[in-house]
């Protein structure tokens, strides 16, 4: 996958990386430093370029990843975010007073929500902790290294992840797993992450970012209506009564096959050639 380049010097690095690569974009947590911790400017420009993402139709799928090796995201950085929203210290730059404004900002930029239909591939490596982990949990495929960690630690902080978390994990994972991760607090390994489902492949830590991408450019051949519609059945009619979640398939179903790209994929698999799909 293409790399940025180094900024030239004097210039500071983003906190977020946008890159474009033929309808794959990949947005890169840029605080290595601080093992990617989530910020005031780090949570606006995250929840700015998930509706930027949505909003842009040659967008067909993305990848969210941490910049260097040593985490994927650490979740709040302690000492600027957290006490922001406790009152321990007032706001001081645009990012503070936006985030102060509008709370939901950090619900966007953990996908905290149910109406995100652009699919998501999260390439970990290194620590996914706390709302780094609850940002995963947003996510649709995990590609992860094989020396990954993973945990909810906010009870040992005093806190709770309600980012997502205590909704979504129950949901992805068997209940008593759930209930280890989220009330003893500790760490899990990659391994025992994939035996219960919460990573779809471990693959070394150097071949994270390159499985990632293979993925996504195998799904970004898909139907970009049909990948989203799908997307968008599975999260609104999860834990519905069958009759209902039938319903809102069919209804997705009326859209996608009165689509351009529903007369397409057929016709190209009878002309023997690649679908040129436009989700339209």
């Amino acid at each position: 996958m293409p790399h940025p380049t180094t900024p030239p010097v004097g210039v500071q690095e983003p906190v977020l990386r946008v890159q474009m690569d033929e309808g794959i974009a990949t947005l890169t947590l840029n605080r290595p430093a601080k093992l990617n911790s989530l910020d005031p400017e780090l949570v606006c420009r995250l929840a700015d370029a998930w509706e930027q993402m949505a909003a842009d139709p040659a967008v067909r799928v993305v990848i969210v990843t941490g910049a260097g090796d040593r985490a994927f995201c650490t979740g709040a950085d302690l000492g600027r975010l957290i006490p922001l929203f406790t009152g321990a210290r007032p706001p001081q730059d645009e990012w503070d007073q936006r985030l102060q404004a509008d709370p939901r900002l950090l619900d966007k930029a953990l996908l905290r929500r149910t109406d995100y239909t652009v699919p998501v591939i999260a390439a970990v490596r290194g620590f996914a902790l706390a709302g780094g982990m609850e940002l995963l949990l947003g996510t649709d495929l995990r590609i992860a290294a094989e020396d990954s960690e993973f945990g909810l630690t906010e009870v040992t902080r005093g806190i709770i992840p309600a980012g997502g978390g205590l909704a979504r994990l129950a949901r992805q994972v068997p209940w008593a797993k759930a209930a280890e991760i989220v009330l003893v607090g500790d760490r899990i390994s990659a391994q025992s992450a994939a035996e219960m489902g919460l990573v779809n492949r471990l693959v070394p830590s150097v071949h994270v970012l390159d499985e990632a991408m293979q993925l996504a450019r195998r799904m970004a051949r898909n139907g970009p209506l049909a990948m989203r519609k799908a997307k968008e059945v599975m999260v609104s009619s999860n834990g519905l009564p069958f009759d209902e979640a039938y319903r809102i398939e069919s209804r997705a179903a009326g859209v996608v096959m009165a689509s351009a790209d529903a007369m397409e994929g057929p016709r190209a698999f009878i002309e023997k050639r690649s679908p040129h799909f436009t989700g339209t």
